[in-house]
This record gives structure tokens, sequence and C-alpha cells, in this order.
């Protein structure tokens, strides 16, 4: 039995009432999922998959500045206890994303012994560990205990706490300022934007650069990519909605690129000078062009997350009707979004694989799937098997043609289910 956040949990879980980026209190709702449960909360046992507390998921627009986000914040102790199975240093390809990230910044900024690169949500310290190799000094902020003794035991330096204002001021005052700040896919994570800010600009030197990544909401709606939507990822920003988040810190945000990583991003480069780059004004352009920045543009968004739900749904089952065995590939935060909301768990599928050997022997949140490693794939060749991290499918696809030479076919969940072999 899963348990609602009712008035026995009122204290792990609160409702904004004004825009996390602005203050406003003209929040316009886009997508509500109901109860959903914790993306990366992994059961260790039946006996706690019993125990299981689900919380609403509400996703709304602020009128205002334009930020997409979601009303509900859970304690974030309860979101990033020590027990936070995500380690960044799983998948080659993000690992190699992130090495070309930190070798160009080396270049262009001519980053050396004197230089202090300064990262958020340092995670196992994959991505430090390439400024380290070449000499320049590094520290990191993290508050998930099991990522923060792998960077320690790379040698990196890092704090294990939360990145506040106050604990950047902190370090402020003890002397610390930095070249480059790194944020790869945290800002996004982060309940109080706008103290997020102030401390960035606290730590920043005068001529630094903040370089920072996050899921594009341009993509997200686009591509129907819903299942990137839980209670960790409190906001979804947009070129302009980023833009007056920083501006609230006198920060400006003057460089950006689109990439293709987490089903698209963007890296935004934001200092305190501001001289915004052709490249930043020719996508503001385009989101106004597009009506990004208005709520009409996300308004038909939940009837097709509602029709991509009830497809997948249907598909697995007929699937299972005329005697298939189903399973699903990647215990990722997106997929526990994607199962719950299209229920489709243990009644369909077997079972879940991932490459993460810390997920492994644990069950699935809300669905209680068992996790096994990629190989139990190849071993008990279920007949179909759900991508649940889509994101990286040319790399799944590489990495597992055993099982797809054995007959094996993939089912790609968004923007609508298909079945590709």
């Amino acid at each position: 039995m899963t348990h609602s956040a009712g008035s026995e949990q009122a204290a792990d879980y609160s409702v904004i009432k004004e825009c996390r980026g602005c203050g406003s209190t003209k929040l316009s709702e886009i997508l509500a999922f109901g109860l959903m449960p914790l993306a990366d909360g992994l059961l260790d046992s039946p006996e706690h998959a019993a125990k299981e507390v689900q919380y609403p998921l509400t996703v709304v627009f602020c009128e205002d500045c334009t930020l997409v986000q979601i009303l509900e914040n859970v304690r974030p102790d309860i979101l990033y206890c020590q027990d936070y199975p995500y380690f960044s240093s799983v998948s080659p390809v993000w690992l190699q994303h992130c090495r070309d990230n930190a070798l160009e910044l080396i270049e262009t900024r001519q980053l050396n012994s004197d230089s202090l690169v300064l990262e958020v949500a340092c995670n196992d310290g994959y991505l430090l560990k390439n400024f380290a190799e070449a000499g320049i000094p590094t520290l990191g902020i993290d508050p998930a205990e099991g990522p923060v003794a792998e960077a320690r035991k790379a040698g990196i330096e890092v704090h294990q706490t939360f990145f506040t204002e106050e604990f950047a001021q902190e370090l402020a005052d003890s002397g610390v300022s930095c070249d480059v700040m790194l944020g790869n896919n945290v800002l996004a994570h982060v309940p109080d934007q706008r103290a997020f800010a102030r401390g960035v600009a606290t730590l920043l030197k005068k001529d630094g650069v903040a370089v920072i990544e996050f899921p594009y909401v341009r993509d997200l709606i686009d591509k129907c990519a819903f299942d990137t939507i839980y209670h960790e990822h409190h906001c979804y920003f947009s070129v302009t909605s980023v833009r007056h988040l920083f501006a609230t810190a006198g920060l400006h945000v003057n460089d950006v690129r689109r990439l293709s990583t987490h089903g698209g991003s963007l890296r935004i480069f934001v200092e305190h000078e501001d001289r915004p780059t052709e490249a930043m004004k020719a996508l503001l352009a385009e989101e106004q062009e597009l009506g990004v920045d208005c709520l009409d543009f996300y308004h038909t968004f939940a009837d097709r997350v509602r029709a991509t739900e009830k497809e997948l749904n249907r598909l697995v089952t007929e699937l299972r009707e005329q005697g298939k065995t189903v399973a699903a590939y990647g215990a990722a935060a997106k997929g526990t979004t994607l199962l719950n909301a299209s229920r489709v768990g243990s009644n369909l599928l077997d079972f879940v694989v991932d490459q993460n050997h810390h997920k492994h022997g644990r069950l699935m949140p809300g669905v209680h799937l068992p996790i096994y490693p990629t190989a139990h794939l190849a071993e008990s060749r279920p007949d179909y098997t759900v991508m649940l991290a889509w994101n990286l499918k040319d790399e799944i696809m590489s990495q597992q043609t055993a099982y797809t030479q054995a007959g094996g076919k993939f089912i790609i969940p968004v923007p609508q289910p298909q079945v590709v072999e």
C-alpha cells in the first residue's frame, strides 16, 4: 500500500504561493499529475515499499517572468539523502561531454594554477577531475554522502552541504572567489532560485563566468518529455526566464548554447558585465516568435502528455495479452515519472535493468519493479524492453546488440511510443 502525503507528513513538503524566479503570485496551472513517488526514492525491500509516501506534483507557469515550475517543495534532506543513487560517472557519453566542456574552458579562460574552479552539485567529481588533472585548483559542493565519498577518493576537495546563499557568503568571507563556477543539471533542483543566483554573484570574480547547464523547457514541450518532471526538478527554464532570474542578482546571461544532452538542454554563460552575444540575442528573439514566453505555448501540453501515457499503457498491455514478455531499461528518475504516470508497473513489466550497481537489488519507486544489472537483459531475453533512459538511446542500442540480435526489441516511449529493433 502506498501512502499519500497526509497530515502526518505535512512537515515533509510545502506548496509555494509565489514564483520561485520573481515572487509573482500569477501562477497558472499547466499539468497536474496528482500523487507521485519521489523519482529517486529507490526502495530496499517490499516492507519499505509498503510504507512509501507519495506527494502531489503540479506544473505551473509564471505569467510575469515566464518561469515554468512545480508548486511542491519536498524537504531537501528527503530528496537528497545519503542514499541518493545518482552517480554521474555511469555514462561514458556524459563523461566525454563534460570533459570536452572542461578542456574548452581551460583553453578559452586561460585557467592555470592560480585559478579556482568551483562546482555546485559536483556529484562524484566526474567534471572537476578534468581540471585537477591539469593542475587547476578545484572545490566542490554537494550534499549527497555517497557521491561525495567517491569524489574525495579521487582527491577532489568537497564541502558536503547544500549550496545556499548563506554558505556562499561563508565561503566568500573565508577568501573564496572563483574564476569559473560550474553547475550541471543543478539549477532546476534549487527550490529558492533567487537565493541561488545571489550565491553565484557572491562567489564569482568580477571577470569570472558561471557555466550552467539545464534541460530546455522548449525541448521538453516539443518532445513531450514529461518524464523529466519530478519533485527534484523545481523549475524548467527558457532563455527568457533564466535571464530574468539572474538579473534579480545583478548578473547577466551573455551567451547560450543548445545541447542534445538530457533530451535537449541549454548551456548558459553568466557574468557580472552585460555583453550579450549574437547567439544569445537570436535565441531570445526565437523564443518570442514561438511564444515560449506565453502561457498559450503550454496549453496543449497536458493533452499530449495524457495521450502518450495512454498509448504506452495500451501498447504494453496488448503485448502482454499476446503472451509477450516486457521489461524496462534504465532505473533513472525520469523512468519513475514515466511508469507511474502511465500506470505501467509490475502488472505489465517483469523487471528493470540499469548500469548503476548502487541501484541493483532495489525496487523502482511507485511501481516496485526489481532492478538488475544490464547483463540480465541478454540472459532473460524479454521480447520487448521499454527504454526509460531514451535520452541515451544510441549508447544503449550500441551496448545491447546481443539482445537485439537475439530478437529483442526496444520501445522508445516519447514523444509517442514506438518499437525499434
